[in-house]
């Protein structure tokens, strides 16, 4: 029987173990894992040794989890603040909790019964309550103690404490498959090993040199399994969420549409919300839904012809409508923001001119004060786009959104519902069911109205839409957290599927 010389070193290793997990077979023949490894399926496949394995899930700490170990978790430091002051405000907290972890805590304490949360001279003030006081260790705190202690825990041990879901939403562990793998010698092995195995030098290239000195007749040359598994090699590749957008940036080129584009990130109030016919007291202006520069504050308005007309349309209205009824202030239009809906691109080129019949889209950053959870980001792309022409009608807007979600995002199911936007008449909203979220809503649509469209100085029909594309990548890429998209976990970004 010819057998290689990493098989016959680690033959012999086996023949003084008889069964040796992995990695102390791996240590007791000074060779490489994978050497080790190919050696032992030969083995196998020559009936000398058998190699047997068993995978489980654990549960490992992540960095957050870490650093919840060492310092303790929100909840409880926000708790120990309150414990201390009886009362305490949102800028004490700030003294032992970062941002991110500020926004959920009021709620997460008042769920946990913790503390009672009212309103102190327009500042929200939350005060310890008696459970506060008397609150003990739960489940998540035990789990978070056990991971810390050991590292990595069997999944099914952390489950009897608290959900996994609970602590992947939470960021404290991570869900790995680990396999142990141990090799046992057969009968047919231990009778080898007793009749003596030679260990002989091999080698894997023919050299001159080995040639010249006459030397390879004392060696082995080595035979090459190309059935063997090697180690595995992680080629380069797009991100998984821009590969997304890329492609879709192509489809939408391939179907006609024209793309448009700008450099800043930062709009005034006038093409983000007046141009669109949205009045400047809409509550969706409040520093609630959107956010506002502090310095510079104000930009500058467009030409004066299509500032009237605008102004007209809010004040008086335009194409038979009455408009809002109120004096339109030219300052508030000025003031800048971060963009917070790509349409202000769709206000932006109609005003700059069309061609009818034609077809537009962007692609472009928003953002949004919220609070980030698994479908929820306060800086997301948005896919806005329209169609122009004298014969469109509200179907053919609902032909284009679902055959966007099922053909382009892959979603299963699509339902549309009515919906309300100032600036789109009439206006719906578009959901897709999710197998792990159920229906997500991620967009809007609807015809322009009159009121805009010929401020804007266009006669034709308009409709229009905003997706939020980062959801349609979660249907995609088969996430379930939407915070993914911008991940740093190079397991997830090695091994997430390519898009198409």
């Amino acid at each position: 029987m010819e057998l290689s010389y990493q098989e016959k070193l680690t033959l012999i290793k086996l023949g003084e173990l008889k069964k040796a997990k992995f990695k102390e077979l791996v240590e007791k023949t000074g060779l490489e894992q994978v050497a080790v490894m190919r050696a032992a399926l030969g083995l196998q496949a020559k009936g000398l040794a058998k190699l047997h394995e068993r995978s489980e899930k654990v549960v490992k700490l992540t960095e957050t989890g870490r650093e919840y170990a060492k310092i303790g978790l929100p909840e409880w430091r926000a708790l120990k603040v309150l414990r201390e002051k009886g009362k305490a405000t949102l800028d004490d907290l700030r003294e032992v909790l970062s941002e991110d972890e500020l926004k959920p805590i009021v709620g997460l304490l008042r769920r946990e019964g913790w503390a009672s949360v009212r309103k102190e001279d327009g500042k929200l003030v939350l005060e310890v309550t008696e459970k506060g006081l008397k609150a003990e260790e739960r489940p998540i705190d035990r789990a978070l103690k056990l991971l810390a202690e050991k590292g990595s825990v069997p999944a099914k041990e952390i489950e009897k404490l608290v959900p996994l879901k609970e602590l992947k939403r939470r960021k404290i562990g991570g869900e790995e498959t680990v396999t142990e793998r141990t090799v046992e010698i057969t009968p047919a092995g231990e009778e080898l090993v007793r009749k003596g195995i030679e260990l002989k030098k091999e080698v894997s290239v023919l050299t001159p040199e080995l040639i010249k000195s006459g030397k390879w007749r004392e060696v082995e040359f080595r035979r090459f399994d190309i059935r063997a598994p090697v180690r595995r090699i992680y080629p380069g590749k797009k991100q998984p969420y821009r590969a997304f957008l890329d492609k879709i940036r192509r489809r939408l080129i391939e179907m006609g549409f024209i793309e448009m584009t700008v450099e800043s990130l930062i709009e005034t109030q006038f093409w983000n919300f007046d141009a669109l016919f949205q009045p400047q007291n809409h509550p969706a202006r409040e520093w609630t839904d959107t956010y506002q520069l502090k310095y510079p504050k104000s930009g500058y308005l467009p030409e004066k012809e299509l500032v009237e007309r605008v102004k007209t349309a809010h004040e008086r209205g335009l194409a038979g409508s009455r408009g809002w009824g109120y004096t339109w202030s030219p300052e508030r239009a000025m003031l800048l923001m971060p963009r917070a809906h790509g349409t202000a691109l769709s206000g932006r080129q109609l005003a700059k001119g069309v061609e009818i019949p034609g077809k537009y889209f962007t692609i472009q950053r928003v953002f949004r004060p919220d609070v980030l959870d698994r479908t929820h980001l306060i800086e997301f792309n948005q896919v806005d786009g329209f169609v122009v022409g004298e014969d469109l009608t509200f179907r053919h807007l609902l032909g284009i959104l679902k055959r966007f979600a099922v053909e382009i995002a892959g979603a299963k199911k699509v339902k549309f519902l009515p919906d309300y936007y100032p600036f789109t008449e009439p206006s719906v909203q578009m959901s897709a069911y999710h197998p792990e979220l159920g229906w997500v809503e991620f967009g809007g649509a609807g015809i322009f109205r009159e009121e805009m469209t010929k401020a804007l100085g266009i006669d034709a029909p308009v409709i229009a839409w905003g997706i939020g594309i980062d959801r349609l990548a979660m249907f995609k890429l088969g996430i379930d957290d939407i915070r993914y998209l911008f991940s740093y976990d190079l397991r997830w970004l090695r091994e997430a599927k390519l898009v198409w």
